[in-house]
């Protein structure tokens, strides 16, 4: 999903605040606040955010307590952990994945139309 990762916070690496840029971000190690990207974020096997995440596209592997915003996709691979809500326009969950949540998908050209109504007995 990201060819370039402009910015990794390694495994090691403890980071505590807003993160924002404005490529893709890698995260093995731990963020303890917002993660912002106009590209991919990916949250690696070892990676750990407390917060949420916001981005075009999200591939979660590790472990993410907080909501997460994406543009375009969310993939949730077999070891990740989501506690917290979403919405995106797509959503991939993998067998082995854990997501507590709620889920909102929007595709952007949707209107709100009104269920059909029922037919009267």
């Amino acid at each position: 999903m990201a060819d370039n990762m402009n910015t990794v916070i390694g495994k090691d690496c403890t980071f505590s605040g807003t993160i924002e840029v404005t490529g893709s971000l890698r995260v093995d190690g731990f963020v303890k606040g917002e993660v912002k990207s106009k590209e991919t974020v990916v949250i690696g096997p070892t990676g750990k955010v407390e917060g949420d995440v916001i981005a075009k596209n999200s591939v979660v592997s590790g472990e993410v307590t907080g909501n997460i915003n994406a543009e375009d996709k969310v993939e949730l691979q077999a070891k990740a952990i989501l506690q917290g809500d979403l919405k995106t326009k797509s959503l991939v969950i993998e067998q082995g994945a854990v997501f507590q949540g709620a889920c909102r998908m929007k595709d952007g050209d949707m209107s709100h139309k009104p269920a059909p109504e029922k037919p009267k007995d």
